[in-house]
């Protein structure tokens, strides 16, 4: 539960939050997970603006800007750029994607 970040959020550097169920790469991005971002967002915005919040699990260019929306600033991309025919053309889909933020 959230409320764990009320005890420890002080002593951290960064929040990863998984938008997948662990386990196996390739998986899609569970849509629900944005509001959780959302609410992490806001408490490290109270409780230790400086913590980073990292999204790993289903980040594609298709998702990646309402992922920033919802308020992660670092995205773990995985099988969007590793399964891609060019990693340097993916990754600019990201970079393009998050540039219209």
């Amino acid at each position: 539960p959230l409320n764990v970040l009320d005890y420890c959020l002080h002593k951290l550097d960064f929040i990863l939050m998984m938008s997948v169920n662990p386990g196996f790469g390739g998986q899609k991005f569970i849509k629900e997970t944005l509001q959780k971002i959302t609410d992490v967002r806001q408490k490290i915005v109270q409780l230790n603006p400086e913590v980073r919040l990292a999204v790993d699990g289903g980040i594609t260019s298709e998702n990646i800007a309402a992922v920033a929306k919802a308020g992660a600033d670092t995205f773990i991309a995985g099988s969007a750029i590793f399964n891609a025919i060019s990693y340097i053309d993916s990754i600019g889909k990201l970079r393009k994607a998050l540039a219209e933020v």
